[in-house]
């Protein structure tokens, strides 16, 4: 220590001289007033320096292509505001190719790269990829919640470095050990980041369900370490594991994979189906209909319900009957009757 203080002029490294504080007093200046402003003076303290040094320049690019929908661009925002050491840039135009993503990360000084493709304004793909050597991967994004949707009771410093939790399987297959590095490298906040906070507050999982990838985020609350969610939330369904970045040799292709197109197109032939079968059942019906149904002419089993009962004899009468005499009312009228209650 005392070979620092003599090599750095009594001082050590990055700890700055403390200010001294005068008060003035009023009037004229004198003698016996100088020594009054030495014995006044106040030491103030410098502010703390940490004393840890930025050694991971990791830098992640976070753009996307034209023609995304608002919760696409809510889910960048909430990634960048999630991730200090993260980058942004214009839209990236449709007709370029992909290749020309890495010298745009050359020029931003981000040697990671999130990059989300729209493809007919419902299909959002995103492309994670160490820039410019590689490995790259892409993915299907679906089921997506941002934080303004979801309006989780979670809540996490800004800036603050969060844990990483992965799922064991990550461990048990060589693909997902892979994407498990890219996602170390491309999540965590790096150490000292000017950016960064010197907390950790919240965790960030992926899990493995259903041959997918789930992102959740937590807060981890003091009291009794549970867990809150934060949000946002996305589920990453693997399509391809390239060797170079954002191209190159294929190194994974996941044969569980079935296009957003593919998808589309067996839900409309399970409609048509339906249709055509309701139709046929139609038709069935009304050749049932149309059909001649042979006419009975008598039934065996009538004979059951015949029952003997005595013949009475058919009496015709030949002349007519004497007609009945008319019987005369004799109620009297209302205005009588309303004579006879005044009465």
């Amino acid at each position: 220590m005392s070979a620092l203080k003599r090599k750095r002029g009594g001082r050590l490294p990055g700890v700055k001289k403390a200010k001294k504080a005068k008060h003035v007093a009023e009037g004229g200046e004198s003698p016996a007033d100088n020594q009054q402003e030495k014995k006044d003076e106040i030491n103030v303290p410098p502010p703390p320096v940490s004393m840890g040094k930025w050694i991971n320049k990791e830098r992640v690019l976070i753009f996307s292509s034209r023609g995304i929908n608002f919760r696409t661009r809510h889910l960048m925002q909430d990634l960048r505001n999630l991730m200090p050491h993260s980058k942004a840039d214009t839209k990236m135009d449709r007709k370029d190719k992909l290749f020309v993503i890495n010298e745009v990360c050359e020029i931003k000084n981000c040697n990671k790269c999130l990059f989300f493709e729209a493809k007919k304004k419902q299909d959002l793909y995103m492309w994670i990829s160490n820039s410019p050597h590689g490995p790259s991967a892409k993915f299907l994004v679906q089921n997506i919640h941002t934080l303004a949707e979801l309006k989780m009771t979670g809540n996490c410093l800004k800036g603050s470095r969060p844990l990483l939790s992965f799922d064991p399987t990550f461990d048990k297959e060589a693909h997902f050990a892979l994407l498990k590095e890219l996602f170390i490298q491309t999540f965590s906040t790096p150490r000292y980041h000017p950016k960064s906070q010197p907390f950790v507050d919240h965790i960030i999982t992926f899990t493995i369900a259903d041959n997918r990838i789930w992102f959740r985020n937590y807060q981890i609350i003091e009291e009794d370490a549970a867990l809150v969610e934060i949000g946002p939330r996305f589920v990453l369904n693997l399509i391809k594991i390239f060797q170079g970045s954002f191209g190159g040799p294929t190194l994974y292709e996941n044969t569980l994979f079935k296009s957003p197109n593919m998808h589309r197109r067996e839900l409309r032939l399970a409609a048509a189906a339906r249709v055509r079968e309701r139709q046929m059942v139609k038709e069935s019906l009304k050749e049932k209909r149309a059909q001649v149904k042979p006419e009975v002419i008598s039934d065996v089993t009538d004979i059951v319900f015949d029952t003997p009962a005595p013949e009475k004899p058919v009496i015709i009468e030949t002349e007519a009957p004497e007609p009945k005499e008319k019987k005369k009312s004799r109620k009297p009228f209302k205005r009588n009757r309303m004579q006879m209650r005044r009465r």
